[in-house]
């Protein structure tokens, strides 16, 4: 089912299951896992993509091992929140996904969440070739993050 808003999201979640936020690049997919307190989200892995169904697999892999509640799509708006051909493919893959499970996928404004990404790994000190190998997690973990930052104030 996806979920066009977060109330909708948060309406159709079970009680006290853990939440993952995912940054989809054309390259990879960065994967992040909250608690099931739903109150920390935790960068977990980078998906190098190959094709749509492989990915799934993964996905829904993970989904099963950390008996996910729901799945959180970053939408790449456009910078003056327009949709551009990038939120269509994540919609496309949102539409294909919902297809192979139950559980409940919406989506949350990642602009600059790659930036934040970015700077947290730069103040961290990490290295050129650490942060490209962890940049789509740890964005993962900041899409999700503000998703769980709403989820308490609703």
């Amino acid at each position: 089912m996806i979920c066009e808003t977060i109330e909708e999201f948060a309406a159709a979640l079970p009680p006290m299951t853990a939440l993952a936020g995912l940054d989809l690049g054309t390259k990879t997919i960065g994967v992040a896992v909250s608690d099931s307190f739903r109150q920390v989200a935790t960068p977990l892995e980078t998906i190098k993509r190959k094709k749509f169904t492989l990915d799934a697999e993964r996905l829904l892999e993970i989904a099963k091992d950390r008996q996910l509640g729901g799945l959180v799509l970053g939408l790449p708006r456009n910078m003056d929140g327009s949709e551009g051909p990038r939120c269509q493919s994540t919609r496309a893959f949102a539409r294909n996904l919902e297809k192979l499970t139950d559980l409940p996928i919406s989506f949350w404004d990642e602009r600059l969440s790659t930036v934040a990404a970015e700077r947290a790994l730069l103040e961290a000190d990490t290295s050129r070739k650490r942060r490209a190998e962890v940049i789509d997690h740890v964005a993962a973990g900041y899409i999700l993050q503000g998703v769980l930052d709403r989820l308490r104030h609703l």
